[in-house]
């Protein structure tokens, strides 16, 4: 008999944001962190502006509005920094 493991999507239901890390309690219990400067937009961000956040998707997307940052929770988990923006060269 063959099975199918059903594996639900990660969801946050809280974000706690350090001077030095990104922490996310997610519902299933399981609590992950990664380093702060992983998001270069949060790290040059205002402690309350780090601090206000939306959770998006029920939970799959955290949104900072004030700094124009997502980051999903499944990126959280594989480990992903947010790439910088290149530099544009002139023309």
């Amino acid at each position: 008999m063959n099975t199918v493991a059903v594996i639900p999507e990660p969801k946050a239901k809280d974000v706690q944001v350090t001077d030095e890390e990104i922490r996310v309690h997610l519902v299933d219990g399981r609590r992950i962190s990664i380093p702060l400067v992983w998001s270069w937009r949060l790290c040059t961000a205002t402690p309350e502006q780090r601090n206000r956040f939306e959770l998006i998707g029920d939970g799959t997307i955290i949104h900072w509005p004030e700094v124009d940052e997502d980051i999903s929770v499944e990126s959280l988990l594989w480990g992903t920094p947010a790439p910088r923006p290149r530099a544009v060269s002139p023309s």
